[in-house]
């Protein structure tokens, strides 16, 4: 199963990095948050990502068509014709397709301009900036009992994000903005999608979490899978400095690989 990684957008709450590289890229634990993200993807075995670049995408493919050399000890033989010799190699399992879906790009038009990529099997899709323990068995075990095309993570609403409601059979009514008195749920990306959805987006300009979930609500084909567990968003400098505390203390609930 193919998962797409949206990572293209601008990061401009967390201007002080992001204006040298792109969000995906700034590091926790000297790695990329991105690289996090399809570490928890890969413990539960998916393995084959989809990554929507944008801004600065050149910095991404750079680093993944150099990734064992970031991650091996590697000896230079220039005496001999520049002979390259890799040791220890620590292979990921991983099938990546880096794909640049254009900088001014929205969040719904570049999942459209993965279509062929993604192909006519449900896949998954999330975001390049949060990470959590959500179990993607779980998750994909509840799209599948219920049939709809769409499955989204719910998770409580502690930050200014919009909210999302929850009927009781787990189907979203409606979406909307934040109110003082709110203890909702919002939307924590770690979706699981029928390539159908696809048709709800119009063009580049089209904002994922807008029409298309919308309509995909209004058309009873959207659900909320609810996570207890931990999640978190990279938005800005002070979340960076937050996961940075967890992985630093050796306590970072996201990291339940080996």
């Amino acid at each position: 199963m193919k998962t797409v990684i949206l990572a293209g957008g601008l990061g401009t709450r967390i201007s002080e990095e992001s204006y040298f590289k792109p969000k995906p890229m700034i590091e926790i634990g000297n790695m990329p948050i991105l690289w996090h993200i399809m570490k928890h993807y890969s413990f539960y075995g998916f393995n084959d990502f989809i990554i929507c670049c944008g801004y600065k995408a050149n910095i991404i493919k750079e680093y993944f068509a150099s990734y064992y050399l970031h991650r091996s000890d590697v000896t230079f033989d220039f005496s001999d014709n520049n002979k390259m010799t890799i040791h220890s190699n620590i292979a990921e399992p991983w099938r990546v397709t880096l794909a640049d879906t254009g900088q001014n790009t929205m969040t719904g038009g570049r999942i459209k301009r993965v279509r062929d990529y993604i192909g006519d099997d449900t896949f998954m899709l999330t975001y390049g900036d949060g990470v959590s323990d959500v179990n993607l068995e779980d998750l994909l075990r509840f799209h599948k009992s219920h049939g709809k095309y769409a499955t989204l993570t719910a998770v409580s609403a502690s930050q200014k994000f919009g909210i999302i409601d929850i009927n009781e059979d787990d189907s979203i009514s409606a979406f909307r903005e934040k109110s003082n008195a709110d203890g909702s749920r919002i939307n924590a990306g770690f979706m699981v999608l029928e390539p159908s959805v696809i048709d709800y987006i119009e063009n580049d300009s089209t904002v994922w979490e807008k029409e298309p979930l919308q309509n995909l609500s209004k058309e009873k084909q959207l659900m909320a899978y609810t996570h207890q567990g931990f999640w978190q968003c990279m938005d800005t400098q002070r979340d960076k400095q937050l996961l940075e505390k967890y992985w630093e203390e050796g306590n970072a609930p996201w990291k339940i690989w080996l």
